[in-house]
């Protein structure tokens, strides 16, 4: 199983690095998203590229998901906005306004608003996490488990998990994505993830053992709501608040939000799950241990790592402040230094080197985790066709992005089926579908 098709199987069940390349392109002088080019003028191959824009097409009418859509940019130009086939069976056609549930695609955004903050010299690091969160100070480390999953013995922590940690999941916290390990099963019978708001879901988490020694393993976790918490605590707002006042409002991100309201809600795009009883994709009734959410309501908790809806366009112009160093259509919301502190990796040596058995992903030398984003120092040893640096992650209903400063563009694609489309990882596809097609990167 390939890296990327192993994340995907994470996010169904959800879901030495060099720093980043000093020389990022410039922010680009026209508005962002506003202009179009032709893939030729991007250095494109139309015809090859017309692979991609195929496979996608070929998703749809195999019955794998209703509709998607994908929206390529380089230069700061839309070089392709596709939409395809439906917003749910039967449904009205898919459009470039359809709104998503972006699941952990919510995790970068949650990620910008710490750097914020780290900005304003509010937090540090290496500073440890019992400075904004002293619930944890208690936290107990899981040593042994019986057959039956049951925690038997544990220890104390050698030291608290530190700020770092919790924005590269090295902290050792659980999640309740799934059952399979033990700390996950108390995630699930504590009901973590259905808290009534952040505060409870911290207590939740402090009656919980570590999985593991912080910063001895790496485990995606309930970090990025962890982090959501500490966002309030240090600027009185809700975590909603502050996101929309300092990220969605000043990047003009005005369907990006943890609830559709009413005179939205025809442009939510239904989501799905493959019945293996009856052979296809129907509506799924639960998640993740819990009923299914609406989101046609505010919810009772505010999810920094899962709960926001997006569309195409909104995540694509966070995508573009990205790739311009923390600035677009002349707002900046951060340096161009903290943008590539999260574009490099912060996993330790002894970490990237070791399997992590439960993950299923494998981080090395040539793929690590950087604050929020995975990062892809050396794509070719890692079997992969973009350029160096790349930020990427995904969604638990199959969303994906890559931002790549090396070639100045950036990649997302939106589909809404729990578990990927099934079949090929969509990322991985459209990787390699996009970057066979650049034929002239010099452009």
């Amino acid at each position: 199983m390939t890296r990327r098709a192993c994340l995907a199987a994470l996010t169904a069940v959800a879901l030495a690095v060099a720093p980043c390349a000093s020389a990022r392109p410039a922010a680009h002088a026209a508005a962002a998203l506003s202009q179009t080019t032709t893939p030729e003028a991007a250095g494109f191959d139309a015809g090859r590229l017309k692979r991609l824009d195929d496979y996608m097409a070929g998703v749809v009418a195999e019955g794998r998901v209703p509709g998607m859509t994908t929206m390529l940019v380089r230069h700061g130009k839309v070089v392709e906005f596709k939409t395809y086939g439906k917003k749910s069976l039967g449904g009205a056609p898919m459009t470039k306004d359809s709104i998503f549930r972006i699941y952990s695609m919510s995790k970068p955004l949650t990620g910008v608003a710490m750097m914020i903050l780290f900005e304003e010299g509010k937090w540090r690091l290496d500073d440890p996490v019992t400075r904004y969160v002293p619930e944890f100070k208690t936290l107990k480390v899981m040593v042994k488990a019986d057959a039956d999953g049951k925690i038997t013995e544990v220890e104390d922590m050698k030291r608290p998990p530190t700020m770092r940690e919790i924005m590269s999941h090295t902290a050792g916290f659980g999640y309740g994505l799934g059952d399979k390990h033990p700390v996950d099963k108390l995630y699930r019978e504590k009901q973590v993830l259905g808290s009534t708001g952040l505060k409870q879901m911290i207590d939740r988490t402090a009656t919980i053992p570590l999985m593991y020694q912080p910063g001895t393993d790496w485990s995606y976790s309930s970090a990025v709501d962890i982090q959501g918490y500490i966002v309030e605590k240090l600027t009185g707002m809700t975590l909603g608040q502050f996101l929309e006042s300092r990220v969605f409002k000043p990047l003009k991100m005005n369907d990006t939000a943890f609830w559709v309201p009413p005179q939205k809600a025809s442009r939510l795009a239904a989501v799905y799950v493959f019945d293996k009883d009856l052979g296809r994709i129907v509506e799924p009734k639960t998640l993740f241990g819990g009923d299914m959410p609406t989101y046609l309501a505010p919810p009772a908790m505010e999810s920094g790592g899962g709960g926001l809806v997006s569309t195409t366009t909104d995540y694509a112009r966070f995508c573009q402040m990205v790739l311009n160093g923390g600035v677009l259509d002349g707002v900046r919301i951060l340096s161009r230094g903290a943008i590539e502190l999260m574009d490099t990796n912060v996993i330790a040596r002894d970490v990237l080197v070791k399997s992590n058995g439960t993950t299923g992903i494998r981080f090395n030398e040539a793929v690590g985790f950087g604050l929020d984003f995975q990062v892809d120092n050396d794509p070719r040893r890692a079997g992969s066709l973009e350029g160096k640096n790349t930020m990427s992650w995904g969604g638990a209903a199959g969303t994906w992005f890559w931002i790549d400063p090396t070639n100045d563009m950036f990649f997302v694609g939106m589909i809404q089926r729990l578990g990927g489309s099934g079949g090929d990882d969509l990322g991985t596809m459209a990787r390699t579908l996009t970057y066979q097609a650049l034929l002239h990167p010099e452009k």
